[in-house]
């Protein structure tokens, strides 16, 4: 976070008073230029403007920056900070019991999306949710980002805090492919996988996935980022539905965090980190809960292309129970992509009820291979 929301908004802040300056400077001069009227009259208009928006950014660049320091100077790192190869990482365990929960968000999140759904799951097993290197409370570390060097890391520091027994792993969206690279890499170590919304191998090649709503490019994002564009929309504000205030508050201000460089470095070794985990699995009889986002749950407006990706989505989530012979699938009805934080009831009550099946303390699933909607 040093250089996205420190070194760059001092960048942001030199060089938009340099703009102010020459922007003022310009227009006192034009009272000695020998110019016409209306040429001075729209100079002045252009670089009022220039002026406005260059005050409006380093304003809200600035702004953005103390509240983020001041927010996270107040709520320092729970758990432990551990250091893995000579770099810091971040593990926040809570609860008791095995297997042990270990929770792997998404690209550009952090353990703090699952702030809301840890403490209900911690009172059936431990459950841990850690930082991957260069996110949340994690330093970053050289080298690539793709799902082998994931795993070794996640692997380094689940020995080093002493989690050595078989755990169940449950990783969202792009989380989920360097869950099944471990699994792959370390299977005594596994117990269970639960891939909530998770990537797949190669997905944006598969049919269906061309076009549609995108988003943004990347550098677009960042930038905003930078500039405090999400604090100014009111994103700082809101976190989950259904969390007390203090976790809504700390998941809203993580929305304005976004760690652009481990997130454009995973995004851009996708294409290896497929190729590390396209052919992991199947993984026999290992247990394993596959939860969905609502495939109806489409973007007002939407278009063919989009339908056509949820539907292409869908699929390839129906396609991840062949990794088992001991599997099932889940659709969170009305929820989008973050199932954590639009039905974290349904992560509640699910991923218990998959500890307590993986224990033996309740009756094995008669409906192995099936998907259901609640």
């Amino acid at each position: 976070m040093d250089f996205d929301y420190v070194v760059m908004p001092v960048i942001i802040l030199a060089l938009g008073m340099l703009i102010i300056w020459l922007s003022v400077r310009r227009m006192r001069s034009l009272s000695t230029k020998a110019h016409p009227t209306w040429r001075k009259v729209a100079e002045r208009f252009a670089f009022s403007i220039v002026v406005f928006l260059a005050v409006a950014v380093v304003g809200s660049s600035s702004f953005n920056a103390i509240a983020l320091h001041r927010f996270w100077a107040l709520n320092p790192a729970p758990g432990r900070i551990v250091e893995i190869d000579g770099h810091k990482m971040h593990i926040y365990c809570t609860g008791s019991g095995s297997p042990t929960i270990v929770l792997e968000a998404g690209a550009g999140n952090d353990s703090v999306v699952w702030r809301g759904v840890q403490p209900v799951l911690s009172k059936t097993t431990r459950v841990c949710s850690y930082d991957r290197a260069g996110s949340g409370w994690s330093d970053k570390v050289p080298g690539p980002r793709d799902a082998d060097h994931v795993a070794d890391q996640l692997h380094q520091l689940l020995t080093q805090v002493g989690i050595t027994d078989p755990v169940v792993l449950m990783g969202h969206s792009i989380g989920g492919i360097y869950l099944r690279d471990y699994a792959t890499r370390f299977p005594q170590q596994v117990e269970g996988l639960v891939l909530v919304d998770s990537a797949t191998p190669f997905q944006d090649k598969a049919p269906g996935m061309e076009g549609g709503r995108l988003g943004p490019p990347f550098w677009v994002v960042s930038v905003a980022m930078k500039a405090g564009v999400p604090r100014l929309l009111g994103m700082c504000t809101e976190g989950a539905k259904g969390t007390e205030d203090r976790i809504r508050k700390l998941q809203a201000e993580a929305n304005c965090r976004l760690h652009s460089g481990v997130m454009s470095a995973e995004v851009d070794s996708f294409d290896q980190s497929s190729q590390q985990t396209v052919r992991s699995g199947p993984y026999g009889a290992l247990a394993i809960l596959v939860i969905s986002h609502d495939p109806s749950k489409m973007p007002t407006p939407h278009t063919q292309q989009d339908m056509n990706r949820q539907k292409a989505w869908s699929r390839m989530q129906e396609d991840l129970k062949k990794l088992s012979t001991r599997s099932r699938r889940v659709v969170a009805k009305g929820s989008m992509h973050d199932v954590m934080l639009d039905r974290p009831d349904l992560i509640e009550n699910e991923v218990p009820l998959f500890i307590e099946q993986i224990r033996g303390t309740v009756p094995q699933p008669t409906n192995y291979g099936s998907t259901i909607t609640e």
